[in-house]
């Protein structure tokens, strides 16, 4: 019988800590609109920036929670992909809302916050095991899209200071709109091609 537990267990964990994440995934996307709202006034009080409209960044917004969802549902390892285009695609709007690259690592950092506020109590409930576990699953998602927007916002910086008819990056300001809702387009399709396949 001990033998039978032991070959069972880890196939019982990754279960266990599936049902776990999928039980995150559900509680975060059930909190999305208060997030992004919420999201969205503490960056409309700490930038003025008028490149990109406010409902353009509240769709962005939309799109990270999402994101954080896929990340944590059964289809992870294809939402990897998405994560990366979304979060490259939020550090090249920063260079367009004309943020530095630590503001942008901030905006992301109030993910974290929300997170704690809007799923902490779910994840704090669950086993003291489970719920570290949950905890470094969150952090470490907020973590590389936080790392994948500086790279996203330092080769968007670079591409537009070596653009000779574009000297400077406050240069992108304008029109930038329309490009942003374009390129958000594509990354709510590639996010829907997950959603459709769960």
């Amino acid at each position: 019988m001990l033998r039978l537990r032991l070959c069972h267990s880890p196939r019982e964990n990754a279960l266990r800590s599936s049902h776990t994440q999928i039980a995150a995934a559900r509680a975060v996307a059930e909190h999305r609109d208060a997030m992004v709202t919420e999201w969205a006034d503490w960056l409309s009080k700490r930038s003025a920036s008028r490149a990109v409209p406010r409902q353009l960044l509240e769709r962005q917004l939309c799109l990270v929670v999402d994101g954080m969802v896929a990340m944590l549902g059964p289809l992870r390892r294809e939402a990897k992909v998405v994560w990366q285009h979304l979060m490259e695609h939020y550090g090249q709007v920063g260079v367009t809302r004309g943020l530095a690259a630590g503001e942008v690592v901030e905006e992301l950092q109030q993910l974290r916050t929300l997170l704690i506020d809007h799923v902490g109590a779910l994840v704090a409930a669950m086993r003291p095991r489970r719920a570290v576990a949950m905890f470094l699953r969150l952090n470490g998602i907020v973590d590389r899209g936080i790392a994948l927007a500086v790279v996203g916002y330092t080769d968007a910086l670079v591409a537009s200071l070596m653009m000779t008819d574009r000297p400077t990056p406050s240069a992108l300001e304008t029109g930038g709109g329309d490009d942003v809702a374009r390129q958000l387009d594509a990354i709510e399709a590639e996010l829907g091609t997950i959603a459709s396949r769960r």
